[in-house]
């Protein structure tokens, strides 16, 4: 039997700042690993999730240049999400496509690698789709590409019916007249500037993801969701404010304009009990961009740091190392 691969052992930053992006924010980046190297760029997921150190690992250091970028509003980047009366109006995703081509431009890099799993593969397609001629390959995780079918599944009526111990404590947050839309009462209450109704939804919502994100559901990163409020209140709003406007696509668009990664070599990795955003997205992205791969990994559910998905991601990473920039 094949053994699996695992992480790059822990690595430091050589380099790293905030970048001014207009609109009053500022969005931390930082770049590790090989400053010759094959650039790469790590987009997380969320929206509004944190960077964590082990992002770093999952591409060869002598061989990369490795990017990290902190979203807007949530992290390192401000300004954060977690205050009541956060303008969330230069939120969006084209923002941050935006951002990220502003990021390669202030370093310097002319074309890259672009990884990202779960809302980090929406953002890594859209970036794609708009600017090709700067992306050498694609690694993509978990797919998400914001169609409403994809946000009722796990929001309103489908996970709901494999974790109904964890759904009882999302539900519970909204009276049952409100139940018909709940992504739709959620913002409601994670828009209210008092804490008493803002932050039990906004750890209610994070509580729901962290408990369904990994085959064995993982107590620690439950306890955590819990602990860290503000953390918690940041993903939930901007989370929300995603998916109430649908990412700002036609629905369906990024399986729609797959045409125009054409030519761009990619890997799709799977979970194949993935229950935040199921195996159906990945397939038709696969069946819309053949020149991609996809790796349907069968004992993994959604969470980057699974095994088979950890060697499905540095599999891959080392492939496309072996390419030109």
């Amino acid at each position: 039997m094949t053994e699996l691969r695992t992480l790059y052992p822990p690595i430091e930053p050589y380099d790293h700042g905030m970048l001014p992006v207009g609109d009053g924010h500022e969005v931390y980046w930082e770049v590790c690993g090989n400053p010759d190297g094959k650039p790469a760029i790590f987009l997380h997921g969320g929206p509004g999730g944190v960077l964590s150190a082990d992002y770093r690992r999952y591409f060869d250091p002598e061989r990369y240049r490795i990017v990290l970028l902190q979203q807007r509003g949530s992290g390192r980047s401000t300004p954060h999400v977690s205050a009541p009366d956060a303008d969330m109006s230069a939120i969006t995703t084209w923002h941050f496509v935006a951002d990220i081509e502003r990021l390669r431009e202030h370093l310097g890099i002319d074309r890259w690698l672009v990884f990202g799993g779960s809302w980090g593969s929406t953002l890594s397609l859209a970036y794609a789709q708009t600017h090709p001629e700067r992306v050498t390959e694609l690694v993509v995780r978990g797919i998400f590409t914001l169609r409403r079918s994809e946000i009722d599944w796990f929001y309103q009526d489908g996970a709901s019916h494999l974790f109904p111990d964890f759904w009882e404590e999302y539900l519970a947050a909204i009276p049952e007249s409100e139940r018909g839309d709940l992504v739709a009462a959620y913002r409601r209450r994670l828009t209210d500037p008092d804490p008493a109704v803002h932050v039990p939804a906004g750890v209610a919502w994070t509580v729901w993801e962290n408990a369904t994100v990994r085959l064995i559901p993982d107590s620690d990163v439950i306890a955590e969701a819990r602990a860290d409020v503000a953390g918690a209140v940041a993903f939930a709003r901007i989370e929300n404010h995603f998916f109430s406007n649908g990412g700002w696509f036609e629905d369906g668009q990024l399986i729609a304009n797959a045409g125009k990664l054409a030519g761009i070599p990619g890997a799709i990795v799977q979970g194949r009990y993935d229950v935040c955003t199921p195996a159906r997205t990945a397939w038709d992205l696969h069946r819309a961009w053949p020149e991609a791969s996809i790796d349907m990994v069968a004992d993994a559910g959604h969470a980057a740091s699974e095994p088979g998905i950890v060697d499905a991601l540095v599999r891959a990473t080392d492939r496309f190392a072996e390419n030109l920039a």
